[in-house]
């Protein structure tokens, strides 16, 4: 029951960052990440979400926005949980992942930094800590991963609170809401 749980709230995750396939970025051709600019996206999502819940008004966005950015944040909080997991391990060699004597830093990209609890729990497996010690920094992650699913679903249930039945289905339908 915990995986299909997770399976789905990943699922949702995934339709909150995927949606508004009618909004087109330019992408530099070539593979690179070009200039991707997480907070030009967001404001992209946020244009397609006023104009699919067809709001015209305003005052009525200036209402419903901070609470679509809220769900839209806690979104990629929890996705960035999932998709922490996916990411391919590190190779530990002598304590150097980049030959230059120092482990590299792993970049933000669109989910940010690593928490300081996910990277002390990578710390404690490539160090092949206790078991007492991966159990503690283990339970940190968990928590702070739980903590993250609370905030999405307290956000989703506010935001649910100032939609109409309408726009409740639309915001459901594009993953905003569970």
């Amino acid at each position: 029951m915990n995986i299909l749980k997770k399976a789905l709230l990943a699922g949702g995750c995934a339709a909150v960052l995927a949606l508004g396939t009618n909004t087109v970025t330019a992408q530099p051709q070539g593979g690179g990440r070009g200039n991707f600019d997480p907070a030009q996206m967001k404001q992209q999502r946020m244009d397609g979400y006023r104009e699919s819940l067809e709001i015209k008004d305003d005052a009525e966005w200036n209402a419903i926005q901070p609470k679509i950015s809220k769900v839209y944040d806690a979104g990629r909080d929890v996705m960035a949980s999932v998709m922490r997991g996916m990411r391919p391990p590190r190779r530990n060699n002598g304590g150097d992942d980049n030959g230059g004597g120092q482990r590299r830093q792993r970049g933000g990209g669109f989910f940010g930094a690593p928490s300081p609890a996910a990277e002390a729990l990578q710390k404690a497996v490539d160090d092949k800590a206790p078991t007492a010690e991966v159990k503690t920094k283990l339970k940190a992650v968990q928590d702070e991963t739980k903590a993250n699913q609370a905030k999405l679903a307290a956000a989703q249930e506010d935001l649910r609170s100032v939609l109409t039945p309408r726009q409740e289905a639309i915001a459901t339908l594009q993953g905003l809401l569970q």
